[in-house]
């Protein structure tokens, strides 16, 4: 019997993950909804795979993966996520994390990522495959080029993207950073257009993948 542990903020995805994978014979799912239990609970049950939401309040996937490691190195660790992965992979390497499966992947690609993960192998999409020499040619270019300016992140833009880790709205930031809304807003449009991203999780995990803000 393979335990699989499912943890996720939306209770909903939780649970709908949890009804399709127990249509096979051979899985038993638990789901928790707060990061803050995967360590408790990894104590008591012993599992053989988590499926971790990519980004959630507090802790993401990604930190608390690097958190399981120290306890638990052998443990198989999957990223679970409605995101766009290609700009994250890297990281995702560099992280130790067995694999990646979208949410919207259906039942039969779902078991499929978690079989092979649990052998060792890892399921990439094709859009992704054929993307990876392209990207990695695109994050060097951006770090090293000596030709080319580089790419940096200043105070004001770092102190930003540390409060929108923390899963804080723009108008909380604002209050923390003693700043208007409007100057939040207009500053995070600037990292958008640094980073060639479209949101806030994809700036944040983008920065860090780049290493232009800390991942702790």
């Amino acid at each position: 019997m393979n335990r699989v542990l499912i943890v996720d903020d939306h209770p909903a995805v939780g649970a709908g993950t949890k009804t399709m994978l127990e249509q096979e014979e051979d899985m038993k799912v638990d789901v928790i909804s707060e990061s803050e239990e995967t360590k408790e609970l990894l104590d008591k049950v012993s599992y053989d795979i988590l499926l971790l939401d990519l980004y959630m309040p507090g802790m993401n996937g990604v930190e608390l993966a690097k958190s399981i490691r120290s306890t638990y190195p052998d443990l198989t660790i999957l990223i679970y996520t409605g995101f766009d992965l290609s700009t994250h992979f890297n990281m995702l390497v560099e992280e130790d994390i067995n694999g990646f499966v979208s949410k919207t992947a259906t039942r039969e690609q779902l078991v499929t990522a978690i079989r092979c993960a649990l052998r060792d192998e890892v399921v990439i999409p094709l859009h992704l495959f054929k993307q990876l020499r392209r990207s990695e040619a695109s994050i060097s270019d951006l770090k090293e080029s000596p030709d080319g300016p580089s790419l940096s992140l200043n105070e004001k833009e770092q102190s930003i993207l540390k409060e929108v880790a923390s899963g804080y709205t723009n108008r909380e930031i604002a209050q923390a950073l003693h700043m208007s809304q409007r100057s939040v807003e207009y500053t995070l449009t600037g990292i958008f257009n640094k980073l060639n991203v479209r949101s806030r999780t994809e700036a944040l995990f983008k920065a860090q993948e780049l290493g232009l803000v800390s991942k702790s």
